[in-house]
C-alpha cells in the first residue's frame, strides 16, 4: 500500500521541529531593555517658574498625585518673599507599578515679585548652566562614574498670570532667553478665573506674541523626527499655552471621587478636559513626551553647551560645517 500523504511515525526521542524556522528573536531585546531600565530607574528634573500666588506648588502636587512640592515638604516654614531670586530643589523617589523614578522639583521663589524685575532670569539661567557644567565635568573625568548623576533641568514649566490681556515684558524676556537652554512649557495659571471666550482669546494672543518674539517653546518644530511626530506635535502646539487649574482636594461628584476646586456655583474638575487643560499638560509631561523631553535636553541643549565649552577650552580646534559659528550667538546669551 502507498504511504504518500500519510504522516510518518515519529522516531522515539526525536523532537518536533519548530514551525517558524525564520524566527531569530531580535524582538527580545525590547524585553531586555525594559528589565534593565526597570532595575536602574529613571530621573526627571522639572523646574517651576512664576511669581508667588499662581499655584505652582499645588499644580506639582496635582501632577504627581503626591506632596512633591517644596512647600509641601516644609509646610511650617513661614514663607516670606525673598529679596532676590532663590533656587530651591527637593527630590523624591516615586514608584508606580514597579517603575521607580527620582523626581526633582526645582522652585524659584522671588521670581517676578520685586519692584524692579530686570534681569531676574539670570540666576535661573546660571543654575541651568551650572547643572550642564557639573555633568560635563563628570563626563570628561578620566575615571568616569558608570552612571553619571543627572541633575540637568529637563523641563521648565512657566506660569503666566491669568490677566486675559497679553504677555508682560518679564514673560517675554524670560522665555526669550531661557528657551535657548531648556525646554519651556508655558501654562496659564488659575485658568478658572477666565471665561472660556477670554481664555481662548488670551491663548491666541500668547501664541502670536511667542511667534513675534521668536520664542520656541516645547515641543520645538525643528526637532520633530518625522511626519507622524509633526502631526502629533502640531496638535500640542495649537493648544499651547495650557490653561490649567490645580487642586489636591478631593470631592464627591455624581458618586465619583474627583480632584477639584469647590465654588458656590459648582465644582471645577481638574482632570475634566471640558473644565481645563490640566489632563493635556499631564499627558505631555508624563505619559507621552517625558522621554522626548529628556532626549532633547541631552542631545540639543546640553550638546550646545558642551560644544561651546569645549570650543572655549580648545579655540584652535577646527569645527565641521561651522558649528562654532552656529553657537556663537548663544555664547553671549549664556
Amino acid at each position: 500500500t502507498s504511504t504518500v500523504g500519510r504522516p510518518q511515525p515519529q522516531a522515539k526521542g526525536e523532537k518536533t521541529p519548530i514551525s517558524d524556522t525564520s524566527y531569530v528573536g531580535i524582538d527580545a531585546i525590547l524585553e531586555q531593555m525594559r528589565r534593565k531600565a526597570m532595575k536602574q530607574g529613571f530621573e526627571f528634573n522639572v523646574m517651576v517658574v512664576g511669581q508667588s500666588g499662581l499655584g505652582k506648588s499645588t499644580l506639582m502636587n496635582t501632577l504627581f498625585k503626591s506632596k512633591v512640592s517644596r512647600k509641601s515638604v516644609q509646610p511650617n516654614v513661614e514663607e516670606r518673599i525673598p529679596k532676590t531670586v532663590e533656587i530651591k530643589s527637593v527630590s523624591h523617589d516615586v514608584e508606580e507599578k514597579g517603575v521607580r523614578m527620582k523626581l526633582t522639583v526645582i522652585d524659584t521663589p522671588g521670581f517676578g515679585d520685586q519692584i524692579n524685575n530686570e534681569n531676574c532670569w539670570q540666576p535661573i539661567m546660571k543654575f541651568i548652566n551650572d547643572q550642564y557644567e557639573a555633568y560635563l565635568q563628570e563626563e570628561i573625568n578620566i575615571n568616569r562614574k558608570k552612571r553619571i548623576p543627572d541633575t540637568r533641568v529637563h523641563c521648565c514649566i512657566y506660569f503666566i498670570p491669568p490677566t486675559g490681556h497679553c504677555l508682560r515684558p518679564l514673560d517675554v524676556e524670560f522665555m526669550r532667553h531661557l528657551s535657548k537652554v531648556v525646554n519651556i512649557v508655558p501654562v496659564i495659571a488659575k485658568a478658572d478665573t477666565l471665561t472660556l471666550e477670554e481664555r481662548d482669546s488670551f491663548k491666541k494672543t500668547i501664541r502670536e506674541e511667542l511667534r513675534a518674539n521668536g520664542i520656541d517653546v516645547y515641543p520645538q518644530k525643528e526637532f520633530d523626527e518625522d511626519a507622524e511626530d509633526r502631526m502629533i506635535n502640531d496638535k500640542i502646539r495649537e493648544m499651547i499655552p495650557f490653561a490649567v487649574v490645580g487642586s489636591d482636594q478631593e470631592y464627591q461628584v455624581n458618586g465619583k471621587r474627583i480632584l477639584g476646586r469647590k465654588t458656590k456655583w459648582g465644582t471645577i474638575e481638574v482632570e475634566n478636559i471640558a473644565h481645563c487643560e490640566f489632563a493635556y499638560l499631564r499627558d505631555l509631561l508624563i505619559r507621552t513626551h517625558m522621554q522626548n523631553i529628556k532626549d532633547i535636553t541631552c542631545s540639543i541643549h546640553y550638546e550646545t553647551y558642551r560644544v561651546r565649552r569645549l570650543n572655549e577650552s580648545n579655540p584652535a580646534t577646527p569645527q565641521p560645517n561651522g558649528v562654532a559659528a552656529q553657537h556663537e550667538a548663544l555664547s553671549h546669551e549664556m
